[in-house]
């Protein structure tokens, strides 16, 4: 007998014993003894089962949403992590690019065009190597589901990822982060400004990146923001750096009027 069930059964007996001390009494009561004790075997075995009820839905119930009913942030991992990356590297590439040219020649026009070339080439890469990479990913469960024999299954056709969609995401996400540094040092003239108003651009931007994918993931705002802002401004500073050493070593000044 279960311990649970068995210790029920005896604090039923004890209790109905001290009820009851004569022996004689008890045993003229022996059917009624037996239906209180077949009682609290009933109740003994309705606690167990509600508590194994409990154990089954409470982790089948996380699988959704967390304790407290929210937002379940482990589904938002995979495309939150294509968003956020998408976007920060359309943002660094472009200025440090940006700011790279700006270290050899000193015209706002080389600067424009090495950013929308930037833009551009990189919007393409990601686009290219997400859909490279997702159909890949596409391939292993297809062969997966042709192997299960659930071909014909509708739904584990309709989640199968789309190599298209994850190309265009990716690109988009590039873009978007790409354009703030090109549209804010672009079209100013002066060197100085041109760089600045970059930095300055692309420092918000990653600083904004950072904290909306912490928001959206349920991670700590301000240290997310501010590592994705530290990663940003070293990649700007090697890249102005090398091309600035390279220049000074080579004599690469391409300054041109215009």
């Amino acid at each position: 007998m279960d311990p649970h069930i068995s210790s029920y059964v005896h604090a039923a007996t004890v209790g109905y014993s001290a009820a009851a001390p004569n022996g004689a009494c008890r045993l003229n009561k022996e059917e009624d003894a037996a239906a209180f004790v077949d009682v609290d075997v009933e109740a003994a075995r309705y606690s167990l089962a509600k508590t194994a009820e409990a154990d089954v839905v409470a982790p089948s119930a996380g699988a959704g949403t967390d304790e407290d009913g929210g937002v379940n942030y482990m589904a938002r991992a995979q495309w939150l992590r294509a968003a956020v990356l998408g976007a920060n590297d359309g943002l660094v590439s472009v200025a440090s690019l940006m700011i790279g040219i700006g270290a050899v020649n000193t015209t706002a026009k080389a600067m424009l065009v090495s950013g929308l070339a930037g833009l551009v080439a990189g919007a393409c890469s990601m686009a290219i190597g997400e859909f490279v990479s997702v159909y890949a990913q596409y391939d292993i469960e297809i062969t997966q589901i042709e192997r299960d024999g659930d071909g014909d299954d509708a739904g584990a056709m309709d989640k199968l990822p789309s190599p298209t969609l994850a190309a265009f995401a990716s690109a988009l996400a590039f873009g978007i982060g790409g354009l703030l540094p090109l549209l804010a040092g672009g079209f100013i003239k002066s060197w100085g400004a041109r760089v600045g108003a970059v930095c300055a651009a692309s420092s918000l931007g990653l600083a904004g990146f950072g904290a909306a994918g912490a928001h959206l993931g349920g991670a700590n705002i301000v240290r997310s923001g501010t590592r994705v802002l530290l990663g940003g401004w070293l990649a700007m500073l090697v890249t102005y750096g090398v091309l600035r050493l390279f220049g000074t070593l080579f004599h690469m000044d391409v300054s041109s009027s215009g």
